[in-house]
C-alpha cells in the first residue's frame, strides 16, 4: 500500500453513476462520530421492501462521526444465461489507503476477481469453490497485499495468512505466517477438505490450522506447488521495504535525545500499510461461504500472525437455520490486532441476523469496534468489512414451477481512509467497483463509512 499523503491533495476517483447503485452524499451530511439514537429520524418501512429511508441529517446534532450513504436496489447489468445458476460475488482490495494513482489497478484486481468467480457461479459451482477462485485471483495481483507482493517482514520475508469458511458446513481452516507458496488460500481450502474426511490414523484429529514451517511441509506433502521468495516479491513490495527500513532507521534516532535535539525528526514516520484481501460469495443453493488472505502489516515481526487466519476474525459464513433467518457471510481487513482482539468479522456477521442490516452494521462497527471496551487504550481504530445476507423468497415465483428466489443484501463499511469493492450477480454483464473514501475532514480511526445495496436472484429449475 502506499504511504499516506496529505487528505487534502487527494482527488476523489468518482464512478460513473450508471454504474453506482447509491447516490453520493453530501459531505454536510456527515454527523460525529456516534449517532444520538434520539435524534434519528428513521421512517421505518415494510421490512420486504428491503431498502429503507434513512437518517434526516438536519435530525443529527451530536459528534462523532460516520459518513454514510444508503442503500440502493442492484437489479442487474445485463441478462442472465439461459438455465445458468444463479449467485452473487461481493469482494474487497483491503481496508487502508489507496491512492489515485493506484485506484484503476485495484479496481482491475477487483474486476477480474469477480468476473472468474461468477463465471464458476453459473456452471452451479459451490459457494467454496467460487471465493476461492475469487481469492486465488486477487492473491495473484501484484497490486494487492496478498500472495505475490506482500508487505514484507523486517526481515525483508514474504509470510501470509489466510483463511476460508464454509457456511453450508461450518468448518473453518487457515494458515499463518506461510513462506514459499503463492496462493496461500489453496492451502486454506486443502486443510479444510482434508478435514472433513475424518480422522487420521490412529484416530488422531485433522487440523483446522497450520502455520510457519510446518504449514509448508504439509502442502508439499499433498504435493501443492511451491515458489521462490524472488517470485512473491515485486519490485514494488522491495522499494516499499527500502522506504520503510530508512523510515525505522530514522525512528530509532527518536529514541535518542541527543540525536534528536540536533534533528528536526518531530512525529512519527513510519505508518504501516494495513490492507487484505477478501470475497463473500452466494451460491445458486443458497449456501455462503467467505475468505480472506494477507502479506499482513508491512515491517512485521517474523513469525506474526493477523486477523485472516484468525477463527471469527478474519472471515466468517454461516448458514439459515433455525436460529438465523438469513445466511450470512463476512470478511475483513485492516490493523489485524484490533480486529483480532475484537472478533470483528464474527460480529458483523452475526448483526445480519438483527431486521436492518444497515443500521446493525454501523451499531456494530461503533459499539463493537471503534468503541469496544477491549481497544479503549487505542487513538484510532482501522478496519474495514464487507458483508452479505440472503433470504429464500417466493416473489415472482410459481407454484410448481421449481425455481426459487434470493433476496441479497451487501454492505461495506470502513473506519480507514479508503476501501476497494467490487461485487457482481450472475445477472450482471460486467462487475461494478468502487473506492469509498472518508470525507476528508472527518477522523480517520473514528468514524466510519457505509455503503452497499440490495439484490434479487431467480433461479429457474433445468
Amino acid at each position: 500500500m502506499e504511504d499516506h499523503v496529505d487528505p487534502s491533495l487527494v482527488i476523489e476517483d468518482r464512478v460513473d453513476p450508471s454504474s453506482v447503485i447509491e447516490d453520493r452524499v453530501d459531505p454536510s451530511s456527515v454527523i460525529g462520530d456516534r449517532v444520538d439514537p434520539s435524534s434519528v429520524i428513521e421512517d421505518r418501512v415494510d421490512p420486504s421492501s428491503v431498502i429503507e429511508d434513512r437518517v434526516d441529517p438536519s435530525s443529527v446534532v451530536e459528534p462523532p462521526r460516520y459518513f454514510d450513504n444508503q442503500p440502493r436496489e442492484h437489479s442487474g447489468t445485463g441478462v442472465p444465461l439461459k438455465n445458468s445458476a444463479q449467485g452473487f460475488v461481493l469482494v474487497h482490495a483491503g481496508a487502508g489507503f489507496h491512492s489515485e494513482s493506484k485506484a484503476k489497478e485495484y479496481k482491475t484486481a477487483c474486476r477480474k476477481a469477480c468476473i472468474k468467480a461468477v463465471a464458476e457461479l453459473r456452471e452451479g459451482v459451490c459457494a467454496l469453490s467460487a471465493v476461492t477462485t475469487a481469492l486465488v485471483e486477487l492473491e495473484n495481483s501484484p497490486i494487492t497485499n496478498a500472495g505475490t507482493g506482500s508487505n514484507l517482514n523486517i526481515e525483508g520475508e514474504t509470510e501470509c495468512d489466510a483463511s476460508v469458511m464454509d457456511g453450508k458446513t461450518l468448518n473453518f481452516a487457515a494458515v499463518g505466517a506461510l513462506q514459499g507458496i503463492k496462493n496461500p488460500i489453496l492451502v486454506a481450502r486443502k486443510i479444510l477438505l482434508e478435514s472433513e474426511k475424518g480422522k487420521l490414523p490412529a484416530g488422531r484429529i485433522p487440523p483446522c490450522f497450520l502455520v510457519g514451517d510446518g504449514a509448508y511441509k504439509w502442502a508439499m506433502a499433498q504435493g501443492m506447488a511451491s515458489s521462490t521468495a524472488a517470485a512473491l516479491t515485486t519490485r514494488q513490495s522491495m522499494a516499499s521495504f527500502k522506504k520503510n527500513k530508512r523510515k525505522l532507521e530514522l525512528a530509532d534516532q527518536l529514541q535518542n535525545p541527543q540525536k534528536r535535539r540536533s534533528s528536526n525528526l518531530t512525529s512519527d514516520i513510519y505508518q504501516p500499510a494495513m490492507d487484505t484481501v477478501g470475497a463473500v460469495i452466494l451460491d445458486s443453493c443458497g449456501q455462503v461461504a467467505a475468505a480472506v488472505s494477507s502479506g499482513g502489516l508491512a515491517m512485521k515481526y517474523p513469525g506474526r500472525i493477523g486477523q485472516a487466519a484468525v477463527y471469527g476474525c478474519g472471515c466468517w459464513a454461516e448458514r439459515a437455520n433455525g436460529t438465523n433467518a438469513f445466511s450470512s457471510a463476512s470478511s475483513t481487513s485492516g490493523c489485524g490486532e484490533q480486529l483480532v482482539r475484537t472478533m470483528l468479522a464474527r460480529e458483523c456477521t452475526c448483526a445480519m441476523q438483527k431486521e436492518d442490516a444497515h443500521q446493525a452494521l454501523l451499531e456494530t462497527m461503533q459499539d463493537k469496534f471503534i468503541y469496544s471496551p477491549f481497544l479503549t487504550a487505542e487513538d484510532s481504530v482501522l478496519g474495514g468489512v464487507i458483508v452479505l445476507r440472503c433470504q429464500e423468497s417466493s416473489e415472482n415465483c410459481e407454484v410448481g414451477s421449481g425455481s426459487r428466489a434470493f433476496m441479497v443484501e451487501f454492505l461495506w463499511a470502513h473506519t480507514t481512509d479508503s476501501m476497494c469493492v467490487g461485487y457482481m450477480s450472475t445477472q450482471d454483464g460486467k462487475p461494478q467497483t468502487s473506492i469509498s473514501r472518508l470525507p476528508p475532514e472527518v477522523s480517520t480511526g473514528r468514524s466510519v463509512a457505509i455503503e452497499g445495496g440490495v439484490c434479487r436472484l431467480y433461479n429457474q429449475s433445468t
